[in-house]
């Protein structure tokens, strides 16, 4: 449990800065600039990745069930991430109508699909790793949007951007859920 807690903390340390600490980052990124700023927060994250990946494993061969979902829930799960691969993939398609209306689409698709796992799943790993994401997606999202309100930020895009995120996102989640999933998480979504 240690290693997942920790790989927690390091990775919400970086990702967390412009919600808790955005003067101190545009300090350092002023003082160090914005290649050191973004190599000392790709390091830490990915140490902190390591170790979330790592814990949770751990913590997977020796499960604390806190509670026995159902079965339709992983059903209900792997539907409700499909939106959560079209946020993602609008994220990275420009001028999606999607990213224009809520603002951080990748953000908003974390929610959805740590908001899914927890449904879904009832070990003590299950709820530290999923209750942080969702917890985090959550500020993060808030924070992004208030910023985006003082910034004065208009995004404008086109539904015809939206038909790519949808086709990208589809298809993304079909492989996922029906190639990768088992055999990288141990766990086949349908099956």
């Amino acid at each position: 449990m240690t290693a997942l807690i920790i790989g927690l903390l390091l990775f919400f340390s970086t990702h967390s800065s412009r919600i808790f600490a955005e003067d101190n980052r545009n300090r350092y990124i002023e003082h160090y600039g914005m290649m050191k700023w973004k190599l000392a927060y790709s390091i830490v994250s990915i140490i902190g990745f390591a170790l979330i990946v790592w814990g949770y494993g751990q913590m997977r061969m020796d499960p604390v069930v806190l509670w026995v979902p159902p079965l339709w829930t992983r059903h209900l799960a792997a539907l409700l991430t499909l939106p959560a691969f079209v946020l993602l993939a609008a994220a990275y398609v420009p001028g999606t109508l999607i990213k224009a209306r809520v603002g951080h689409p990748m953000v908003a698709g974390v929610k959805l699909w740590a908001l899914s796992h927890l449904i879904a799943n009832g070990t003590l790993a299950d709820v530290l790793l999923f209750g942080s994401f969702l917890g985090w997606a959550i500020m993060d999202f808030v924070s992004a949007r208030k910023r985006d309100r003082m910034q004065g930020v208009v995004r404008e895009g086109r539904i015809a951007r939206d038909a790519v995120a949808l086709v990208v996102g589809l298809v993304g989640w079909f492989v996922f859920v029906r190639y990768l999933h088992l055999a990288l998480i141990g766990v086949a979504p349908f099956g």
